[in-house]
């Protein structure tokens, strides 16, 4: 009997294993001082946010004032201050007293949100406060000053004191309504009507959760010859509680050069000791969470 022997199995190759990649120290340590950069720079800039907005803008609008009432007395003393439409987007165009307020402002002209950081802003498609017509005057609630905080306060009788070029106008308030509420008549062809604009909300938080828009409606018997009709329209961004879009370019700046400057410092870290670079780029970073925090602002609603 013959016995068939069986094929030989093929031997498996036995691949060796890759060697592991050894990391280098040097590779750790720009990985950690990456992410450290990255995060602390968006503690700087989430902190500045804050304190601008809540604290540092209620200094900038004051400033602002200052210079405002400078250069509008000059132009009340000099009869150049404006009487008609066509002025320059934050020039001063009148100045507002509300005594039950302890509230005395100057009204620059426009009312998108870079405008309102000065101060309250005239709506440019009305007339001039104290002309005969109505003239909207919005004011933010909550940020740079809160000039308009207490607007929903008022009462009907209270007195609205308005300055401007063609002299002193007296209004006394009608009501303050929200929306929903029943508009109030128009004025007579002899009367002027102001209507302050501002936003309100609710809860513990209200300043920063303010979301509904309030007015307060005031008339004068007698109001100021309008010289030119006011424009009949005006951007979105200037209506009330909206932002301005056009900031976005400015805003995609703002964060490359935040990036820029973290890796900057990413860099840095790794020639010269922490604390030197942090104390050479912390007065660069808070510049530009400055200039980032204003172009945020821009970009949020113009009442609050």
């Amino acid at each position: 009997m013959t016995t068939v022997a069986s094929p030989a199995r093929p031997r498996r190759r036995i691949r060796p294993r890759p060697a592991p990649v050894a990391i280098r120290p040097g590779e750790v340590d720009e990985a950690v001082s990456l992410v450290s950069s990255a995060f602390t720079m968006i503690a700087i800039v989430s902190l500045w946010f804050v304190l601008q907005v809540l604290v540092l803008s209620g200094f900038s609008q004051a400033r602002d004032q200052h210079l405002l009432y400078a250069d509008f007395r000059q132009q009340l003393a000099a009869a150049t201050a404006p009487t008609g439409p066509g002025v320059a987007p934050g020039a001063p165009v009148a100045l507002i007293t509300v005594p039950d307020l302890g509230l005395s402002q100057v009204v620059v002209e426009g009312t998108a949100s870079g405008d309102l950081r000065a101060g309250p802003g005239h709506r440019r498609d009305t007339v001039l406060p104290g002309q005969r017509g109505i003239s909207l005057v919005y004011g933010r609630a909550s940020t740079y000053g809160a000039p308009f905080r207490h607007l929903s306060t008022l009462q009907h009788g209270d007195q609205i004191v308005v300055q401007g070029q063609q002299g002193r106008t007296v209004f006394l308030v009608d009501a303050v309504r929200r929306a929903g509420d029943p508009l109030p008549t128009p004025p007579t062809a002899d009367q002027a009507r102001l209507t302050l604009v501002s936003a309100e909300g609710s809860g513990r938080l209200a300043g920063l959760r303010a979301g509904d828009v309030v007015y307060v409606d005031a008339t004068a018997a007698k109001g100021q010859p309008a010289p030119v009709r006011a424009p009949t329209a005006i951007p979105s961004s200037e209506r009330a509680m909206s932002g301005d879009t056009a900031a976005l370019p400015m805003l995609a700046l703002a964060l490359g050069l935040l990036a820029a400057l973290a890796a900057a410092i990413t860099a840095a870290r790794q020639r010269f000791a922490t604390a030197l670079v942090w104390a050479v780029a912390s007065p660069v970073a808070i510049a530009l969470s400055w200039f980032t925090t204003d172009v945020v602002v821009r970009l949020l609603p113009n009442l609050i």
